[in-house]
C-alpha cells in the first residue's frame, strides 16, 4: 500500500476505522482499535497512526484521556460521514468485520474488563493495581504492596485468572457489619 498515491486505499481504511468505531459504539483505547482493524485487513501500524490522526484532525473522531490512556470514540460529524461513505469498504471486508466482529468484541471486552499491574517502586517494593472497568469507567480498584517481583507477578496472575471471585469476597467483606 503506498501512502501517497492510492487515494481509494485512503479512503477505504479510514472510513473502515470509522465503521468499527461505530460498530464498538463506545470509547476504546489505540491498542484495542489497532487489534480490531488488524483483526479484518491487514494493515501498517504507522498507516494506521496517520488514518488515525487525519480522522481526529478532520473531526470524524475524537481523542481524550482518561485513566492515564487515550481513548476514540467516533463523533456524529464521523457517523454521518460514514453513512454516505460506507459503500467504499469492499463487500468482503464488511462481511468479516459483521460476522467477526462479535467475537472480537466479546475478546476485547474481557480483556479490558479486568486489568491488573504492578509497578516497581525499588528492588524490593512493588505497588500492585488490580482493577475491574466496564463501559470504560473503573468500578473497582485496590492498590497494595508486594515485597518481590515474584510475589507482585503471583498478585497480578491471581487477579487476572480469579477476579469474579475475588471482587464478590472483597465486596462481601466491606458490607459485612458486624
Amino acid at each position: 500500500m503506498k501512502l501517497s498515491s492510492d487515494s481509494e486505499t485512503l479512503a477505504e481504511n479510514k472510513v473502515l476505522i470509522l465503521y468499527i468505531l461505530n460498530k464498538v459504539g463506545k470509547s476504546i483505547s489505540n491498542d484495542s482499535l489497532l487489534n480490531l482493524v488488524l483483526a479484518v485487513t491487514d494493515m501498517n501500524y504507522f498507516y494506521f497512526q496517520q488514518f488515525l490522526l487525519d480522522l481526529i484532525e478532520n473531526k470524524y473522531i475524537i481523542s481524550y484521556n482518561k485513566d492515564d490512556s487515550i481513548l476514540y470514540e467516533i463523533t456524529d460529524f464521523g457517523k454521518e460521514t460514514l453513512s454516505l461513505t460506507q459503500d467504499i469498504i469492499p463487500g468482503i471486508i464488511k462481511l468479516r468485520v459483521d460476522s467477526n466482529f462479535k467475537d472480537e468484541l466479546v475478546a476485547f471486552e474481557d480483556k479490558h474488563s479486568v486489568v491488573a499491574e504492578y509497578i516497581p517502586r525499588s528492588e524490593d517494593n512493588y505497588t500492585v493495581t488490580c482493577k475491574i472497568i466496564d463501559n470504560n469507567d473503573t468500578i473497582f480498584e485496590v492498590k497494595t504492596f508486594a515485597g518481590s517481583r515474584e510475589k507482585a507477578k503471583d498478585i497480578v496472575d491471581n487477579w487476572n485468572n480469579n477476579a469474579d471471585i475475588m471482587y464478590s469476597s472483597i465486596l462481601n467483606i466491606l458490607t459485612n457489619k458486624k
